[in-house]
């Protein structure tokens, strides 16, 4: 097994041993639904809610060492815990409680990356709004995979449905305009 799933297999042992609500977004998930591409470290949410982050923080910082000196203050800001896994691998670990961050964590399923290493990953629909909101080249390049390899089985109102308003919200159109363009491939 790679270092990026054992790394995947620790946190996710750990968020199950503490019923916290969580999904793999980022690399691995593209690995899963987009073209396979190399990635150095491991992304995923908790679903913390607004309020309780410190809780999170302070349970996950006893057991995986931080990247950075100022960790707590740093997520409580940004809402992202930068960990580092017992092989050394980075895991950027976001706090959310958003309505669609909650949805996505519950739409959630498993994917065997290697034998006995199965890591609860974000759908394909989840992944391409996560992804087109970032508005990154990565990330529409990441967006061109997924559509490509998915062709025919995705939910496009869904992914319109959420990434509307967190276009609006970022005050960004050309998100949507971006995201019409992709689709016609």
């Amino acid at each position: 097994m790679n270092s990026l799933f054992k790394a995947g297999l620790e946190i996710q042992n750990y968020l199950n041993s503490k019923e916290w609500p969580f999904c793999f977004i980022g690399g691995l998930a593209v690995i899963r639904w987009g073209e396979v591409r190399m990635t150095q470290d491991i992304d995923l949410c908790i679903l913390s809610g607004f309020g309780n982050e410190k809780k999170y923080i302070e349970s996950l910082l006893g057991s995986f060492k931080s990247r950075i000196a100022d960790a707590k203050e740093f997520a409580v800001t940004n809402r992202v815990l930068l960990l580092t896994a017992s092989n050394d691998v980075p895991i950027d670990l976001t706090l959310s409680g958003l309505p669609f961050e909650k949805q996505m964590i519950d739409r959630a399923t498993s994917f065997p990356y290697a034998p006995d290493c199965s890591l609860l990953t974000c759908s394909a629909e989840d992944l391409i709004v996560l992804k087109a909101f970032a508005d990154r080249a990565q990330d529409w390049i990441d967006v061109r995979g997924i559509i490509v390899r998915q062709k025919g089985q995705l939910d496009i109102e869904y992914i319109f449905k959420h990434l509307t308003p967190l276009s609006e919200l970022k005050e960004s159109a050309e998100i949507l305009d971006n995201m019409h363009n992709i689709l016609k491939i």
